[in-house]
């Protein structure tokens, strides 16, 4: 008889464990980033970059356009010598090269510039993430932006968004 009360109590205890107010929370991490100053900071130097790039290869691919009209223009008209034809149209692949570099250089600077300038704004976003749900005593907080979540049960699931963005002092 002893037995079998000490068997009942312990598969209720996981039960009445499992019975608790479990509190879970969530975020749109996408709403607070694009709160905060440091992010509109980034993204204007990024819009600065790009422009930058941008027009350094539009001014390159203007240039290659003209002197590969040029060199139509001058073998249309048969007035080149062989060797300077040669010539001319080896400087145009080289252009044409160099151009193709810079476009792919120009693309891997800007996504290191994009991680650059956002990785610290992650981190801080996460930190106070961290903070919020420690001392609101959350199991989890999930960040419906970077998961697709379908649904959200706003009565057992506390949207922390607002916690998080006065962590970060955003209004």
């Amino acid at each position: 008889m002893l037995k079998k009360i000490a068997l009942v109590m312990l598969l209720a205890l996981p039960m009445g464990v499992f019975a608790q107010n479990l509190k879970f929370g969530h975020v749109n991490a996408q709403e607070i980033i694009t709160a905060m100053p440091e992010f509109t900071q980034a993204q204007t130097e990024l819009q600065t970059l790009e422009k930058q790039l941008s027009d350094e290869l539009q001014r390159s691919s203007e240039e290659f356009s003209k002197k590969y009209q040029e060199f139509q223009q001058a073998m249309a008209k048969d007035s080149l010598p062989a060797n300077i034809a040669e010539r001319r149209q080896n400087e145009l692949q080289d252009m044409s090269q160099k151009i193709d570099q810079f476009r792919q250089k120009a693309m891997q600077d800007m996504e290191k510039a994009q991680s650059d300038k956002m990785a610290p704004i992650y981190k801080k976003l996460d930190d106070a993430i961290k903070a919020v749900g420690a001392a609101e005593g959350v199991i989890y907080i999930f960040d419906l932006a970077r998961t697709a979540i379908p649904y959200i049960n706003e009565a057992q699931s506390i949207n922390l968004t607002p916690k998080v963005k006065a962590q970060l002092g955003i209004k």
